[in-house]
């Protein structure tokens, strides 16, 4: 595994353990070289998740790509990475649950909207407002609105 802060390949496991919902491994790891340490997570391959967009093309589900955007929403706002992961589990086993291996991607965004909604008004907004794609300030004051 890649050193987060270094780049080298080589690392130790210091800690494993399950997540809270057992999908997946939690590991702590120290880079061999540079000493610095980091977690990874292992899970299960399953059968891919593919995202189908408002322009019918298709793309495989990243749940990275999903986080870096729920982080960016969340920057500056006093919400712990793993809250934002199990707001991920959460979205991924839902999908999963309807044995589909297909979702567009306006219900994935409505998914991640409905549940980020009661962690984090501002971090809501600030997903919503990419996802949506406000045009101008009124479709931004009627999402506002909206939750009130």
């Amino acid at each position: 595994m890649r050193c987060a802060s270094c780049g080298h390949l080589e690392s130790k496991v210091v800690d494993s353990r399950p997540s809270d919902d057992g999908s997946s491994i939690r590991r702590r790891r120290e880079c061999l070289f540079c000493g610095a340490r980091f977690t990874t997570y292992e899970r299960q391959n399953e059968r891919p998740l593919i995202v189908i967009k408002n322009d019918r093309s298709s793309e495989p589900f990243d749940r990275e790509k999903l986080m870096r955007g729920l982080l960016t929403a969340a920057t500056k706002r006093e919400i712990p990475a793993r809250e934002l992961e199990a707001l991920l589990d959460d979205v991924e086993a839902e999908i999963r649950n309807t044995m589909k291996n297909e979702v567009r991607s306006k219900a994935l965004g409505e998914m991640v909207l409905e549940r980020l909604r009661s962690v984090d008004d501002v971090a809501y907004i600030r997903f919503a407002s990419v996802y949506k794609d406000f045009k101008d300030v009124e479709e931004f004051q009627a999402a506002l609105k909206g939750m009130g």
